[in-house]
């Protein structure tokens, strides 16, 4: 039984907070002429506001601007306060992201030094405010020049994922690393106010943070508990009520009495809650939310109040030994889901110019191709709230990295600390999203430690070699995790992905895979059918996007691989060669730029084709698959199925029509037809084979959960076919399938 303690209390917000977004402007550190700078942004995209350099992303003006990273860059804004603003007795400012070293300066008084772009900076302020004009200035170094020594005087060299550039330190620099360069996108190191800056004005209590998880799942009840933070400026006695909300019925609701002590209060609460909701993946079932509020009262007042949506949803990680090797997969509420995604990287080089429009278009394109997980990948950003929020609406699991990649981190204890302060803000950021499912210290660390030959590359002694593995468990396996343990234990965490190497047969039964043989080992796409782990997290082939976008950033005269512009444009030491390899396998050599551009499309969508239809077939063995990759951060060749500009790939489609609960997979050698019903409903039905000019059709009829094998009377003899799967008149499933040496 809930009990309910209602009170009448007036709505009033005694805490007010205000942005400062407007009259920003900006210069070179060296300069004297200002120039006007948009908040949120980064200088390159205030350079070209104004004029003073080329679109970054146009023919080879990446190589042009590389001396942006080198100098130092000035932003300043005046603001202020009104009368009844001066009268608060607390005045925080705080800065959600500086990119990313930065001394803060109002009214000459430095009151932030900023080093780590992802986290947040916050002062009291209060005492440097004056009754009038209020300047705030923010001057950024370079972070090349910034660690140049220390990388310079370090003892070895460290690994520095994909850097470019013969000085690397990104290692040492707690900031994006694809900003340094990667296989798939440009260097492009920047500076700037990438986040909102704000100021909060409270007097005597201000909440921090609000927190709610589900413990556990019974017998129609929902066990939650969470915490509530609160900052008090004195010792004092206060009602703090807390409300759940579906919808516009109120489902749980308390007033309780604490005291609060001077400082931080860490207040736990907990209750059930009957028949609740449940929130799954898209394709399980639907994504209900309910709203929690929480009100400080006094004297029947609310001094001040927050809100949270959360989901009532348990996830289990099942990582053990089983009879085959070493399982991997995902329980949602109690149930073992198979999970279909991708691996999503930033949507641009210059973060804060990705619109809400674009992230809504993206994830309409996410649902609409039956997706129910994205990894955030470990080199990109801990995304912005309306990323999370957006796979809170739509079902979408968050397979979630940390924010370290292909790197060897120093032992420096000033970026240990720095490192624990970002987890600790990032978990407490992100815990309340219903669509977290995994945490993951970082990407392909301890599988290139072991199997890359870092040791002998970089010629580490075995003192060397001990200190920097020891640095690496200080993080992933010790500090990392015991902030999850205190902080989100209803989340699970491995420390890095993959588990297991690809090198040998025996691993495909282990644990999660990168498997890379069909690119980086040159394997055939039939390598896909027989590679397949317990649960895949990256794989992949690249291809160009369409000359509508190619045309975005040169002419018709630089198309030719050949061309300056597109040697630029492929940052794969194998790209361009490999793509060719595999055209002139599946078809005719291509007569023109043009026609490379389009039969690269159809080569991926073969592969891609081949390892997601592999890796469905193949469950429970696997339970999972992740491909390489989502989207694009600029216009390019690379290994997304989605372009820069939102355009899809041949891939694309395909990808979308294989992630549905019914497909259909021919085998060339058996020449079988596969059915595999993942839905919960029989399949009463029509398997409809196109081959040429000929069509030929077989009544079909498959429980649900379950798999059927169509043998052929004939032999395909085309070298392109369609497959239908059509149920009450209407096409469940449709995808091309190419056999070879086709036009």
């Amino acid at each position: 039984v809930v009990l309910l303690f209602t009170i009448s209390c007036k709505k009033s917000q005694l805490n007010e907070e205000i942005q400062l977004s407007s009259e920003w402007q900006f210069k070179k550190e060296s300069d004297s002429i200002w120039y006007a700078a948009t908040v949120p942004g980064v200088v390159h995209t205030d350079l070209l506001a104004n004029g003073l350099i080329e679109d970054p992303y146009y023919a080879n003006n990446e190589q042009k601007l590389q001396w942006i990273e080198h100098e130092n860059w000035v932003y300043q804004t005046e603001f202020k306060l009104t009368a009844e603003q001066q009268k608060f007795k607390h005045i925080t400012l705080e800065f959600e992201g500086l990119d990313t070293y930065a001394k803060v300066y109002l009214n000459e008084h430095l009151i932030i030094e900023a080093d780590n772009m992802f986290r947040s900076w916050n002062a009291s302020v209060k005492e440097h405010l004056n009754g009038g004009i209020n300047i705030l200035k923010v001057v950024f170094e370079s972070p090349v020049e910034h660690n140049k020594n220390r990388v310079e005087n370090h003892p070895y060299r460290l690994p520095s994922g994909n850097e470019t550039g013969a000085l690397q330190v990104s290692n040492f620099t707690r900031k994006a690393a694809y900003h340094f360069g990667w296989d798939w996108g440009p260097r492009f190191v920047t500076s700037g106010i990438w986040k909102t800056v704000n100021l909060h004005f409270w007097n005597e209590v201000k909440i921090e943070d609000l927190f709610l998880k589900t413990d556990q799942l019974i017998d129609s009840k929902a066990k939650l508990s969470g915490t509530l933070e609160v900052l008090s400026s004195k010792k004092k006695l206060v009602e703090i009520q807390i409300t759940l909300k579906d919808t516009s019925e109120v489902v749980y609701e308390t007033l309780k009495s604490i005291e609060l002590k001077k400082g931080l209060n860490a207040i736990p609460y907990q209750f059930e809650l009957d028949n609740p909701k449940l929130w799954w993946p898209n394709g399980s079932g639907d994504q209900p939310l309910y709203e929690l509020a929480v009100a400080i009262v006094e004297n029947e007042t609310a001094v001040v109040s927050a809100n949270r949506r959360i989901g009532i949803k348990t996830v289990e990680l099942i990582n053990e030994p089983d009879l085959t090797g070493t399982s991997y997969y995902f329980k949602i509420n109690g149930e073992p889901i198979f999970m279909k995604g991708a691996n999503y990287i930033p949507q641009d080089m210059f973060l804060p110019r990705v619109s809400e429009e674009k992230y809504r278009g993206l994830f309409d394109k996410i649902v609409g191709a039956n997706m129910n997980m994205i990894r955030v990948w470990g080199g990109g950003i801990y995304e912005n709230d309306l990323f999370y929020d957006l796979c809170d609406e739509h079902g979408i699991l968050v397979w979630q990295d940390f924010m370290f990649a292909g790197s060897m981190y120093p032992k420096l204890p000033e970026l240990k600390e720095n490192i624990e302060a970002e987890v600790e803000e990032n978990i407490k950021r992100l815990r309340n999203h219903v669509s977290l499912a995994s945490w993951c210290g970082n990407n392909e660390i301890e599988v290139a430690w072991t199997n890359w030959g870092w040791q002998k590359t970089f010629g580490y002694s075995a003192q060397d070699s001990t200190e920097i593995f020891n640095t690496y468990t200080s993080i992933f396996k010790e500090l990392i995790p015991a902030k999850i343990k205190k902080l989100t234990n209803h989340i699970p965490y491995i420390s890095t992905s993959p588990t297991s190497n690809w090198g040998t047969a025996e691993n495909f039964n282990h644990g999660s895979m990168h498997y890379w043989g069909v690119w980086h080992g040159k394997e055939p796409f039939e390598n896909y059918k027989k590679n397949v782990g317990r649960f895949m997290v990256e794989y992949g082939f690249q291809s160009f996007p369409d000359l509508a976008t190619i045309a975005q950033f040169s002419t018709e005269e630089d198309y030719s691989l050949e061309s300056e512009i597109m040697r630029n444009r492929q940052k794969s030491y194998i790209g361009n060669g490999l793509i060719t390899t595999h055209i002139n396998r599946w078809f005719v050599a291509p007569n023109s730029f043009e026609d490379f551009v389009e039969k690269s499309q159809f080569v991926q969508q073969i592969g891609m084709q081949m390892a997601v239809q592999a890796h469905r077939l193949k469950a429970p063995h696997c339970m999972g698959t992740l491909f390489w990759q989502l989207n694009d951060c600029w216009p390019g060749p690379s290994w997304s199925v989605i372009d820069y500009f939102g355009g899809e790939k041949e891939a694309f489609r395909s990808i979308s029509e294989n992630f549905k609960d019914i497909i259909a997979v021919y085998d060339r050698d058996s020449n079988k037809i596969s059915i595999l019903n993942d839905s919960k409903n029989d399949l009463v039905g029509t398997l409809k084979i196109t081959d040429g000019d000929a069509e030929s059709s077989v009544k079909i009829y498959i429980l649900a959960k379950s798999r059927y094998e169509v043998p052929l009377q004939a032999r395909i003899k085309n070298n392109l076919i369609t497959l239908e799967l059509i149920q009450n008149s209407k096409v469940i499933f449709s995808d091309k399938v190419f056999l070879g040496n086709g036009k």
